[in-house]
């Protein structure tokens, strides 16, 4: 998915940069002026190829990207919109199959700002309308949308009738737009769900679990849900499903880690659902390809500083990926384990850390660059340090790794803490 080459200034970063001054917050939930420029744009919503709408909070971008390999694996043309990127924008807007081109993306944003004129609308808003509109031009079999944030007045919730939701595990995050209770945020993911239109429901906390249902009661949708239509395992070293139609054998995930079974479920749930075979099942874990999620660095400064090292690279931030990240490093062999992490200022620090921090032989705090939003390296560390970890802070990804190594040569190293910092550690390391 991300580009090897630092990427250089484009015709379409000028026109995202100045889309960035189109609304004075930047987040701002409401559906009004998508709606609105929706309309102005003859509602490219509704001239999409059939979608699956993806909320949860924590596993929607695996679970996309397992989708449109099994989808793909299966013959299909699939688009999928994704958010944030990781390197380049361009990522955001997969168009059957491929990333959007620059030339596509300038002439789309441009179409985009001529139809919004001078009225106020965000950066996710006015980009998730460029997206849907290059959807609706663009011929294929399926659409995957993920949701930008909660779900009910995300700009992507605009699909009167998709072909399938998907709600991954939900756990607190964002609690300053959407809720401060498991119950609330549940409640805004759950606003995807459409009458008549089945959600395959991951493994959730009975709390969201029952406000999930009760919604589903509400608007008349059907639900598939973990534990009760479906199971997922991990036994003798494969994935095993099983739902009302019968048990299927697969090879595990690509993806590491045991929350990756959970997310393979849901997508095997899913493509069954839509009438797919084991063939398209097997594709959807054997093809994945999704970076920044226990990814095993293995080439650029990083890996040639520290060339005996075992350097991961995660962007979860929230307490329950703290939770899935910890679980998959248990199950691997004995090593000591070195943390750098990054952190945004909104973030609950010690909440994602406090499930690693038995793990952990010394972290670095970072500040992540070029991000204005970042918590300030000395703060990660006061709040590491808080659960028990002894910490340090480096300048640099770079500054830490080379200190890591100078004590212990063979390290496990996990860079940690959000998707911007993953970015740019990916700019020069992809």
């Amino acid at each position: 998915m991300t580009s090897k080459v630092a990427p250089t200034a484009t015709n379409s970063d000028a026109l995202l940069e100045r889309m960035m001054s189109l609304h004075p917050k930047i987040i701002d939930l409401t559906l009004d002026r998508v709606w609105r420029l929706l309309a102005t744009l003859d509602n490219p919503q509704n001239r999409m190829p059939p979608v699956i709408h993806i909320a949860g909070t924590n596993g929607k971008g695996s679970v996309q990207a397992m989708l449109r390999a099994g989808l793909e694996g299966a013959g299909k043309k699939v688009h999928a919109y994704t958010s944030p990127h990781l390197v380049r924008f361009h990522e955001r807007i997969r168009l059957a199959g491929e990333l959007i081109t620059e030339a596509d993306l300038t002439q789309l944003l441009d179409d985009c700002v001529a139809a919004n004129g001078s009225e106020g609308i965000t950066y996710f808003e006015i980009t998730t309308c460029a997206a849907l509109l290059a959807f609706a031009r663009t011929p294929a079999d399926y659409t995957l949308l993920e949701v930008g944030l909660g779900g009910r007045l995300d700009a992507t919730n605009v699909i009167d009738a998709p072909a399938l939701t998907a709600i991954t595990r939900i756990s607190i995050d964002h609690q300053q737009y959407l809720g401060d209770t498991l119950e609330e945020i549940a409640f805004e993911k759950a606003g995807i769900l459409k009458k008549g239109v089945p959600c395959i429901v991951g493994r959730q906390e009975d709390a969201a679990l029952e406000v999930i249902e009760r919604q589903a009661a509400r608007v008349g949708a059907s639900l598939i849900i973990y534990g009760q239509h479906w199971h997922v395992w991990e036994e003798r070293g494969r994935l095993v499903f099983q739902d009302e139609t019968g048990l299927v054998d697969l090879p595990l995930p690509t993806l590491r880690g045991q929350h990756q079974i959970d997310n393979a479920g849901i997508v095997i749930a899913g493509l069954r659902q839509l009438g797919y075979d084991e063939a398209a099942c097997e594709a959807a874990l054997r093809d994945v390809y999704w970076p920044a999620r226990m990814q095993l660095l293995t080439q650029g400064p990083l890996s040639e500083i520290a060339p005996r090292a075992e350097i991961f690279l995660d962007g979860g931030h929230n307490p329950g990926a703290g939770v899935s990240i910890a679980a998959t490093l248990k199950n691997l062999p004995d090593r000591p384990l070195h943390v750098i992490c990054g952190m945004l200022n909104t973030k609950d620090v010690g909440g994602y850390l406090c499930s690693l921090a038995p793990l952990v032989t010394h972290l670095y705090g970072v500040s992540i660059p070029d991000q204005t939003a970042t918590l300030p390296a000395a703060l990660t560390v006061a709040a590491a340090r808080e659960q028990g970890i002894t910490t340090d802070e480096a300048v640099s990804v770079e500054a830490a790794v080379t200190a890591i190594v100078a004590q212990d040569p063979t390290a496990r190293i996990l860079i940690c803490g959000s998707l911007y910092l993953a970015g740019t550690v990916l700019r020069e390391n992809a």
